[in-house]
């Protein structure tokens, strides 16, 4: 992208402070705006608290929370991989989208729309991914067929929907990885040689199904997601609970792992969830604790660290085993590692590299990542899944037709500071 830096940095959102609550009440605002700001400030500190509770309470907490949640769900007598429609998902998925198109054109102007979700860009590298041999007969379905080795374009992102300073977002990261070179009919055919997979630094998804979803996003639009979770209609405060217990202040893009969080096809009759796994138990300082650290810290040490050196992420596969306890249709639940032990499976490398974040910025925002981008042997599963089909393609069109920007099918020959 040499001699377009003038033309990219003018449609560079840069951070800002996360809106205040527009609720409708004084009151109400004041508790979301209140809240918002102990939250950040107990970021400043958290890395001194965090590692003690990671190492010794989380789990444990983690699995009794999963147990009251288990008490309160309906045994639906599934079999494994087997989804079930849930009543008024078509209305939710409306929902859904009608209030990230209302946020969305809050917040952006035309030339400068961002993504709805995932939202701040920490970077978009060349990876390449990397599958396994002498994988069990059961693992070897689709990608994982046989060993072999696809290039990737892998996208480290924050959560959204805003783009803040990274000490004041909420505390998660997210990995979008589009591996190219993936023969074979597609289940969305936009693009014909891709398979996108895409996680999130939280093993348990925000909300476990659309209707839930449907509710975030309306509070979502009045900048108070806190009364998604705290209200007495519908509260929601287990799975806060769960998130919690992973987001917190990142040290960078690489040193986090990335959870599914929702079910897929991993041959037909057998569902797996995935994940991404730092190697290196190396941890980046962050500048400044706990006074302000740099707003773009997060893609300072990504970049840092490439600059350097190879990095490399494990995938993991966690197959399904008990159709209740590993649901397909709710997403707020852990799936328990006593019952099925997450496997390796591939190997993301991403190679030492040097990067110019504003031919990235460019790159990422001609990309759709969409996990309907996949072959059949690794279909989506569950209703979060069956909305995120429309919900994606709906909100990327959106973006890049406020941006003019076409949609773009990478091939992974691509060099960013000559992409036209």
């Amino acid at each position: 992208m040499s001699g377009n830096h003038e033309t990219v940095s003018s449609i560079l959102n840069r951070d800002q402070q996360v809106p205040r609550a527009n609720t409708g009440s004084a009151v109400r605002n004041l508790i979301v705006d209140t809240s918002t700001r102990l939250v950040q400030f107990e970021r400043r500190f958290d890395p001194i608290l965090r590692p003690a509770f990671d190492a010794t309470l989380r789990d444990p907490i983690a699995r009794f929370v999963t147990s009251l949640m288990n008490a309160r769900r309906t045994r639906e007598n599934l079999q494994l991989a087997q989804e079930k429609i849930q009543p008024g998902e078509e209305l939710y998925l409306q929902s859904i989208i009608d209030s990230f198109r209302e946020q969305m054109r809050g917040l952006w102007q035309p030339g400068r729309f961002e993504r709805g979700g995932n939202t701040k860009t920490h970077g978009i590298v060349r990876g390449e991914f990397i599958v396994h041999s002498g994988l069990a007969s059961n693992l070897r379905r689709g990608i994982f067929a046989e060993p072999r080795v696809f290039p990737a374009w892998v996208r480290f992102s924050g959560p959204g929907p805003y783009i803040t300073p990274d000490i004041d977002d909420v505390g998660f990261m997210s990995i979008s990885v589009k591996l190219m070179g993936v023969h074979g009919p597609k289940l969305m055919d936009d693009e014909k040689f891709t398979q996108d997979m895409l996680a999130i630094s939280t093993p348990t998804f925000v909300t476990p199904n659309v209707e839930a979803n449907a509710q975030l996003q309306l509070e979502s639009v009045k900048n108070a997601q806190i009364f998604y979770f705290a209200n007495l209609r519908h509260s929601h405060m287990l799975d806060l609970i769960m998130q919690g217990l992973w987001i917190k202040t990142q040290t960078s893009p690489l040193e986090a792992p990335y959870f599914s969080c929702v079910p897929y096809l991993l041959g037909e009759g057998q569902a797996m969830e995935y994940s991404f796994w730092p190697t290196s138990n190396a941890r980046t300082p962050i500048p400044r604790l706990p006074l302000r650290p740099p707003d773009d810290y997060l893609r300072q040490a990504l970049t840092a660290a490439l600059a350097q050196r190879d990095v490399e992420l494990e995938m993991r596969v966690q197959i399904q085993t008990d159709p209740h306890l590993m649901p397909i249709e709710n997403a707020g639940i852990l799936w328990p590692e006593r019952l099925s032990p997450r496997i390796p499976v591939a190997t993301l490398r991403l190679p030492r590299q040097s990067s110019d974040y504003m031919a990235q910025l460019a790159f990422a925002r001609r990309l759709r990542y969409n996990p309907w981008h996949c072959i059949a042997e690794h279909r989506p599963l569950g209703n979060q899944s069956r909305a995120r089909r429309q919900m994606y393609a709906a909100l990327a069109e959106l973006r890049q037709s406020m941006n003019s920007v076409p949609d773009y099918e990478p091939t992974g020959d691509e060099v960013l500071d000559h992409l036209s």
